[in-house]
């Protein structure tokens, strides 16, 4: 993985944790706010292992 790449997952990554942070500091911790930590989880993590990681290991075995 380039440098450039690592750069950017580091940046979604915090800005990701700080987004979730306030929104578990701004209400009580609930099975709707963990619902919702999730599920922005899955819209944020997934389509970025799609494009680099899994593309980066088929490269690999090539």
């Amino acid at each position: 993985m380039s440098t450039s790449v690592m750069i950017r997952f580091a940046c979604i990554a915090l800005l990701w944790i700080a987004l979730c942070w306030l929104v578990v500091s701004s209400r009580p911790f609930t099975a709707e706010v963990a619902f919702w930590i999730l599920a922005s989880a899955i819209i944020v993590w997934v389509p970025l292992y799609k494009k680099y990681l899994r593309n980066e290991k088929r490269k690999d075995e090539q």
